[in-house]
């Protein structure tokens, strides 16, 4: 079997040195070869290898993101133009992309060496923004500023306007965002397992003023207006610019762009539901009680029998 090459994505500030050292231990044992970033040189043990950020993915079969969400989005960006199946290890709280909690990790390697193992693939936006390349998973976002006024934004799709937006937001989401930022603004949850984008508007004040859901064929063109607030643009998060007072942000919908490793599928769906719940989905009794580790509702169980006679 050739020996499996593991490229390690960190948290950019949380301690991720115990779960380094359970990888650094397995990949010594396994004969596996190690690398990170040239950056996280100084957080990982001398066995793993430093490479520049843009030798890691061709020099990984598989990348290992250690953190929460964010973690893991930004190691399918960096793996978007050549895309390496990621394993999500949780540090995080409420997580929907991560599947291995640290105690599980062992394991999980052990299934990555044997290729025991499904692929679930992500779709992602290609974005121009202002001239700039961005990709983003969960969603690119027009923020306004604070105290600056709205933004005044023009809708386009497939190269004809339907109308405009003015707001204190725009999210355009994927499927996989749709329980975050755009959730949060309003808008619908959208399941993983359809193809679409979604527009919505935060506190619209006059406009379109409901979410739109598109087709992942249709292309979106957001374009402030004159009259609109210096914004700043986000993507997944993180800040891409600031105080752009002109401009417009192109967007299409990008099939198969990312690659996410499910050990148990069945398993990863339940603690979906569990956290769907969190977002004012509310599940039965029976389903909670379904989700809770074996140990406690074996628990449980028990102190529902019917007394001894």
């Amino acid at each position: 079997m050739d020996r499996i090459r593991l490229g390690l994505v960190l948290h950019p500030t949380r301690d991720v040195s115990p779960v380094v050292d359970t990888i650094a231990a397995w990949a010594a044992r396994n004969e596996a070869a190690l690398a990170v970033r040239a950056q996280d040189r100084h957080r990982v043990p001398e066995p793993v290898q430093a490479v520049p950020e843009a030798d890691l993915v061709p020099r990984s079969d598989v990348l290992v993101s250690i953190g929460g969400d964010g973690t893991m989005l930004g190691a399918l960006r960096l793996a978007v133009h050549d895309p390496r199946p990621v394993l999500g290890v949780h540090l995080g709280k409420v997580g929907f992309l991560v599947e291995v909690e640290p105690p599980e990790l062992s394991a999980a390697l052990d299934r990555l060496l044997t290729r025991n193992f499904t692929v679930e693939t992500h779709s992602c936006l290609a974005c121009d923004v202002c001239g700039d390349d961005v990709v983003a998973f969960n969603d690119i976002a027009l923020v306004r500023q604070p105290g600056r006024g709205f933004i005044t934004a023009t809708l386009a799709v497939d190269g004809q306007r339907y109308g405009y937006y003015r707001c204190d937001a725009l999210v355009v989401s994927t499927p996989t965002g749709s329980t975050a930022y755009s959730y949060a603004a309003g808008g619908p949850l959208v399941s993983p397992a359809t193809q679409a984008v979604v527009v919505t508007p935060s506190a619209p004040m006059a406009g379109i003023s409901r979410a739109v859901v598109l087709s992942p064929d249709e292309a979106v063109r957001l374009e402030l207006r004159p009259e609109s607030a210096p914004i700043a643009v986000e993507s997944d998060g993180l800040l891409i610019r600031e105080a752009a007072t002109s401009g417009a942000v192109s967007i299409r919908y990008r099939h198969d762009a990312g690659q996410v490793v499910r050990l148990d599928p069945r398993r990863y769906q339940e603690r979906s539901q569990l956290k769907l719940s969190l977002l004012d989905l509310p599940l039965l009794p029976e389903q909670l009680r379904e989700l809770l580790p074996d140990g406690v509702r074996r628990q449980l169980d028990r102190r529902d029998l019917p007394p001894l006679r």
